[in-house]
């Protein structure tokens, strides 16, 4: 057995309170860390600034590494930890916004960054999509990183399967307007959740953010998805400030994938019109 031990974490950030959003983030890290040995936290989209800041993006934006990076480096080295989570990045021209992802290594060393590619409407206003889907080399071996909306799209999680990865982080900011239907929003978050999981035959360590901001409620539920799409831990929706713990074993992954044969199954050459731009 290859089993490492996850947790996810429910947070309503701060709008543009950064430094409030770190000190919540490390009480949860010493928490989660406090209780039992943890390979791998997982932080919601945006975690450290909010998401409806339109403008103020560029005041809260930060270099890699930079001032959030290198207080959650010092988590992750203080406990031999993993830590994923979101926040805006910048490039050297001061204007160029990206929603990205941050992985951290155990020993507090950066391993990487991911940046979104599937911006919504209103994220295109602020947000340079990113260009790639990067596979982190972890210690207990690959792992994907993807956004919010970027779990609507198969593509971007087959990428990352096909490319080895057997955990796929999915740090998001998933909530609805308030004259939209609740439950319609939190059913389609669980069945890309899932089907994500299960069309890979991976583990899904699904973190999405609680609470209220100017357009946006967002609900939670966030969770941790085998690669048979089976729930191992969930988050009740509507509870702040939560987070959940698995134990999940990597072994599965490899045993689903010889026994579903999703992976090695496929027909690329009669599937061109996937990469045909609409």
């Amino acid at each position: 057995m290859h089993e490492i031990t996850v947790a996810v974490v429910q947070m309503a950030p701060q709008l543009v309170k950064v430094e409030e959003n770190l000190i919540t983030m490390g009480k949860f890290v010493d928490k989660i860390c406090a209780e039992q040995k943890m390979d791998l936290i997982v932080f919601p989209e945006l975690v450290t600034t909010g998401y409806e800041l339109g403008l103020r993006f560029t005041e809260v934006a930060e270099r890699v590494p930079g001032h959030s990076v290198n207080l959650l480096a010092q988590r992750a080295a203080d406990y031999s930890t993993h830590i994923v989570f979101g926040l805006v990045t910048k490039e050297k021209v001061e204007s160029i916004l990206y929603n990205a992802a941050v992985v951290i290594g155990p020993d507090g060393e950066i391993l990487g960054e991911y940046r979104k590619l599937h911006l919504p409407g209103e994220e295109r206003m602020a947000f340079r999509p990113g260009f790639r889907l990067p596979v982190f080399e972890t210690t207990f071996g690959l792992m994907g990183v993807l956004l919010g909306w970027d779990l609507a799209f198969p593509e971007a999680a087959r990428s990352l399967a096909l490319d080895g990865a057997e955990v796929l982080c999915a740090c998001a900011d998933w909530g609805h307007a308030p004259a939209q239907d609740r439950e319609v929003a939190v059913e389609e978050w669980r069945t890309y959740v899932h089907a994500r999981a299960l069309e890979n035959s991976l583990y899904v360590v699904a973190s999405n953010r609680i609470g209220e901001e100017y357009s946006y409620q967002f609900f939670g539920d966030s969770r941790v998805v085998g690669p048979r799409g089976e729930t191992h831990v969930s988050i009740d929706e509507e509870v702040e400030d939560a987070y959940a713990v698995a134990t999940i074993d990597l072994d599965a992954v490899r045993k689903t994938r010889e026994e579903l044969q999703l992976i090695q199954c496929r027909v690329p050459a009669a599937y061109r019109a996937l990469v045909r731009k609409y």
